[in-house]
């Protein structure tokens, strides 16, 4: 018995298709674009990026926080996609999406209008109607856009401009600073926080969503503005959101252009894997990198910090090649002593009048049984003469392995450092800064290190890691305090 398939079955199955499509395409926002624009291509970083946005569509998540490095598509999806795919789930929802200018939102919204008169968009949300052209009981421009005999409309404002008028039952909120210059501006920070203040806080009810989509400039942007006054939960994984989603909370994810944190479920790159490498290789980021740390790591790392409250910066001197009066080789040592820690170990040399020239580091969060060899291959490679190891915490076994590794060359030494860690550090900076020397393009080698060491905050608590500055305040005190070697 054969099968006979009819030109009639290819069509019926093919529109059995096309409704599954449809049908998800109303309530995910992933397979909304997909839908709408079947040439887009998404990678793990859009799939998870949408998988959040739709849990905020669909209320599950009701302020949100999403960094996102320059030229990754985060547009397209907050300010786009969203209040379009909101409004025809809702047409009487009333919202509003605001960025740095009036010409740049009524970009946003000349492109919203282009997809609510696609036909796909209008098979998927008959209701969310805009008004046909000639029709002025209704708002239709690329301003303000008000839905055919329902109570819902889009407003695209720029962040100077007014929302009076209608609650808010939706704010998006995309770059609100145009530029480096603009949100290193104190002036242009304070006027964005007092908008959102003073007009955008009076316009929302308790039901309001607020989605706050930035490429970060500054540490006292609007988003640290938020942290500092309000409860931000972190997104690591699913769970978090599940387990806090009915409190009044911020939730919060960064999307690292180079992954530098550890791996999550949300974001499982392992470190040095970049966000979407079919766009933007690690190589170019990398070379955007080593133009400007600072900015690199605001922008496209999301992680800002200001200048104002640093205790070392970032204008620390480098070499290129070592002077003549080199008179030891030396090594200093922290192991980790949390799960949060990291393990520092610096090679240096070190000169008769006291300035250290840094030759190799690790850096890592790695278990003992990782960093015991790549320590002790480390001294052997480097030909290091004398080793400083701290034995708190476990520093002493630690020592005792690197000792049986290392060939007999190298003097293994471990202490115990009972001095106040706080105290060290910050008494310490000065001469740090002015007799350590780090190799040019030290912030390309050691990344990691680079930024740990440069953003560290005079404000001690204030310091997640502290264990850069540790092994740099070790180094000045057993070669340079105590003159142990010259």
């Amino acid at each position: 018995m054969s099968l006979k398939i009819t030109n009639k079955d290819l069509l019926l199955a093919d529109k059995a298709i096309q409704e599954k499509r449809a049908e998800f395409a109303r309530v995910h926002s992933l397979a909304f674009v997909r839908y709408t624009m079947p040439t887009f291509q998404s990678t793990a970083f859009h799939n998870t990026y949408y998988k959040v946005l739709t849990m905020f569509m669909k209320g599950d998540i009701k302020k949100l926080i999403i960094s996102v490095p320059p030229q990754h598509g985060k547009s397209q999806g907050s300010s786009i996609n969203i209040p379009a795919q909101m409004i025809g789930r809702n047409p009487d929802l009333k919202i509003a999406t605001v960025c740095y200018s009036a010409t740049k939102a009524r970009k946003f919204g000349r492109k919203v209008k282009q997809l609510l008169s696609e036909p796909k968009y209008k098979e998927l949300y008959p209701e969310a109607r805009m008004a046909e052209k000639g029709d002025t009981n209704y708002i239709n421009t690329a301003e303000e856009i008000e839905m055919v005999g329902r109570d819902g409309s889009l407003k695209m404002v720029g962040y100077q401009g007014g929302l009076t008028g209608d609650p808010v039952d939706v704010l998006l909120m995309d770059d609100l600073y145009k530029d480096w210059k603009e949100a290193n501006s104190p002036i242009i920070r304070d006027n964005v926080i007092d908008w959102y203040v003073t007009v955008a806080d009076t316009r929302l009810h308790n039901d309001s969503q607020q989605l706050i989509v930035f490429t970060r400039w500054h540490e006292e942007d609007l988003v640290g503005f938020i942290e500092k006054n309000e409860e931000v939960i972190n997104i690591d994984s699913w769970q978090d959101v599940e387990d806090n989603k009915d409190r009044d909370v911020w939730f919060k994810i960064n999307f690292e252009a180079i992954k530098m944190s550890e791996p999550t479920e949300l974001d499982p790159r392992q470190k040095n894997e970049p966000l979407w490498p079919a766009r933007h290789s690690l190589k170019k980021l990398q070379k955007s990198r080593s133009k400007d740390p600072v900015k690199f790591d605001s922008l496209y790392q999301g992680n800002p910090t200001s200048k104002e409250g640093l205790l070392y910066g970032a204008d620390w001197k480098t070499y290129t090649k070592q002077p003549d009066n080199i008179i030891n080789r030396k090594n200093y040592t922290d192991t980790a002593d949390t799960g949060d820690d990291m393990l520092c170990s610096i090679d240096y040399d070190l000169s008769n009048d006291g300035f250290m020239y840094v030759v190799d580091i690790i850096y890592t969060s790695e278990a003992m049984e990782v960093t015991e060899p790549l320590v002790s291959s480390m001294l052997d490679r480097n030909n290091v003469r004398h080793s400083d190891i701290e034995s708190n915490k476990g520093g002493r076994g630690f020592a005792r392995k690197i000792d049986e590794l290392t060939s007999d060359r190298c003097h293994i030494k471990w202490f115990h450092q009972g001095d106040n860690k706080e105290a060290r550090i910050i008494s310490n900076a000065a001469t740090v800064k002015e007799k350590i020397i780090f190799p040019q393009g030290w912030h390309i080698r050691w990344p990691e290190f680079y930024n740990h060491l440069t953003k560290f905050k005079r404000t001690f608590k204030a310091n997640k890691h502290d264990d850069a500055a540790d092994v740099v305040t070790g180094m000045v005190e057993k070669s340079v305090k105590k003159k142990e070697t010259w």
